[in-house]
């Protein structure tokens, strides 16, 4: 692909897609299983050169940038996990993007940590972010990169598992992984989804540790 040039404003230009990685703001959230979407945005930015600012109309981080010659957007919702949606629907109707060009990046209780999958459309598993997303933009057909965080010990311990710092070789190992979601991003940007799909559905980097 192209190498992305940096620009603050693309005027109102239609985005040939969206990528948004999920979290809460603040630096108390900060390397917490809940906010690898964030970091994975975080790791696309550096790789574009392109910088993230805070936008009041979008309420989110955002970064412009141009790949192959056609606008694609970052971005990292301030909204609160919960609320991902009031943000990420108003900002895909203004940048003209539908479902299969919105591509949003999270944790996933149901996959353990070193394992990432992408998936078209279909559950929510439980994601309150991903709720949010569907009931705002009123389609669920939106691509998801899911990186695996690995379940509580119990349900009551869920909040805690997701929210709580990450140390030691699961941290070391969740950042190997938001580097390999950052290429299948650019896989699907490059090739789409189902290339996507062929080529990380299968990765396991806890395994290969082992």
């Amino acid at each position: 692909m192209a190498a992305a040039t940096r620009r603050k404003d693309f005027g109102g230009t239609a985005a040939r897609a969206l990528i948004v990685g999920l979290g809460n703001p603040g630096r108390e959230y900060e390397r917490t299983r809940h906010n690898v979407g964030f970091e994975v945005v975080d790791e696309l930015a550096r790789r574009w050169s392109c910088d993230l600012r805070a936008n009041k109309r979008d309420r989110a981080v955002v970064g412009e940038v141009r790949r192959d010659g056609e606008l694609v957007v970052l971005a990292e919702p301030q909204t609160f996990m919960n609320l991902s949606g009031e943000s990420v629907a108003p900002m895909a109707r203004r940048l003209k993007v539908a479902a299969p060009d919105l591509i949003v990046v999270h944790d996933e209780l149901d996959l353990p940590s070193g394992r990432l999958r992408v998936k078209v459309g279909g559950g929510l598993a439980g994601h309150n972010g991903l709720r949010s997303i569907k009931a705002h933009l009123h389609d669920d057909g939106f691509v998801r990169v899911r990186i695996g965080v690995g379940k509580p010990p119990t349900k009551a311990h869920g909040v805690d598992h997701v929210l709580r710092k990450v140390g030691g070789a699961e941290r070391s190992l969740l950042d190997e992984v938001v580097v390999v979601a950052a290429d299948a991003v650019e896989t699907i940007l490059a090739e789409g989804a189902d290339a996507a799909m062929t080529r990380f559905n299968g990765v396991d980097l806890a395994a290969a540790e082992s």
